[in-house]
């Protein structure tokens, strides 16, 4: 069913999958819908009266997870044969898949920029992927159950799961290392979704609530009641000010969220104008680690994925002069040629080198500037509670003395 916010409108339901639907998604330009069913197949719908869709059969099991790229020229998929496979939206054309899991997978995603692909399976464990060269990264494995939703944060620098041992946790990509670790449900936790500025995070349960996790303060903020049964999935909108929830009890639910745009909204509206401030929180602070902004696309790429990317494995140089059979009889030319050639290769090396400790100079910046933030943030915080302490106890006194 394909609702318009409009209360006028009516709902468009859409048929064409032979059996139950378990995942689906918007494109970015929001004039798609792509979703994946128990019948082994993706359809790919658009949005309109007329609700024609393309179909094509995706994997040999089960479709648990479907979703876009940023650009909206890929599809991630991911099913109970155990793969992830990617796939062009123009004709569906099979692309690659990913093997390693060893039990169904559950979700898999995309990062913002489209460089690295996140899973998560039956087998306990979430993965890493970079999507260029086709390799796991990393295994994430801390979780006590199964993780039944996975995704990135919308900077691309963290991820966070849920999962059936009731708990949300989340991980920095950079260093692959948990930052937070959330145990606020008392039941399995279905489905998750990032605010788009990065600040909140939304959970729902088996519990029947909906919980509000700030991820600046690292704590619960609301809990929300409204569904009778399990709550099964959750998602922001685009611009963050909605959220949608769908729940066993056959209802699907909007929030709106009015969260206030003071205090954090000021800090990155900040930290947007101050051209000394162009990184990314600390790598193993749990709490700086989640003060993310969203980066330009270009400085992301260049500064929180260049450590992990292809781009900085410099083989060729070290390998030639490793590998290059020497001549029998070598001339003075010849000398000065092979010294020329190390003489180069051992200058972009080390200018690799720099460009990194460059990158991590940067990081440290912004984390000085960070906890600044925070130290400010925290002092106008104990300033107000004491101007109140001092008002009531004024207030006393006056009472007092009649």
């Amino acid at each position: 069913m394909i609702w318009n916010m409009k209360p006028q409108m009516r709902a468009y339901r859409f048929v064409g999958h032979k059996d139950a639907v378990l995942s689906v998604e918007f494109s970015p330009s929001g004039h798609l819908i792509a979703s994946a069913s128990r019948d082994k197949t993706v359809r790919l719908w658009v949005p309109s009266v007329k609700g024609e869709s393309t179909v094509f059969k995706a994997h040999t099991g089960t479709v648990r997870s479907v979703s876009f790229s940023g650009d909206g020229q890929s599809l991630v998929t991911a099913s109970d044969d155990k793969t992830i496979k990617v796939w062009t939206v123009h004709r569906q054309k099979f692309l690659f898949s990913l093997n390693q899991h060893i039990n169904w997978v559950r979700c898999a995603k995309f990062s913002p920029d489209g460089r690295l692909i996140v899973s998560a399976s039956d087998d306990k464990t979430i993965k890493l992927w970079d999507k260029t060269s086709r390799e796991c990264i990393h295994s994430f494995c801390e979780h006590g159950g199964f993780v039944n939703f996975v995704d990135f944060h919308p900077s691309g620098t963290c991820i966070a799961a849920a999962a059936t041992d009731n708990t949300v946790k989340v991980w920095d990509v950079r260093m692959n290392k948990l930052v937070q670790h959330y145990q606020v449900h008392s039941g399995v936790v279905n489905s998750l979704s990032f605010h788009p500025s990065g600040n909140y995070l939304v959970t729902s349960s088996n519990d029947s609530t909906l919980k509000i996790l700030d991820l600046l303060e690292g704590r619960l903020l609301y809990t929300l009641h409204g569904h009778q049964g399990s709550v099964t999935c959750v998602k922001f909108s685009r611009e963050g000010d909605f959220f949608a929830s769908g729940g066993s009890d056959e209802q699907v639910m909007v929030w709106k969220t009015n969260f206030e745009s003071t205090s954090y909204t000021d800090i990155l509206s900040h930290r947007r104008q101050d051209p000394n401030i162009n990184g990314a929180g600390h790598k193993s602070s749990p709490q700086l680690a989640n003060v993310h902004q969203p980066l330009q696309k270009d400085q992301m790429s260049e500064m929180l994925y260049r450590p992990t990317s292809s781009a900085d494995i410099q083989p060729s140089n070290t390998m030639k002069e490793r590998c290059t059979p020497l001549p029998y009889k070598s001339n003075s030319t010849d000398q000065q040629e092979q010294q020329q050639q190390a003489q180069g290769g051992n200058l972009q090396n080390i200018a690799n080198t720099l460009g990194h400790i460059v990158g991590q100079l940067d990081i440290l910046t912004q984390t000085v500037a960070i906890l600044e933030q925070r130290l400010s943030l925290t002092e106008d915080k104990l300033k107000e509670c004491i101007d109140k302490q001092q008002e009531g106890n004024h207030g006393l006194v006056q009472t007092g003395s009649f």
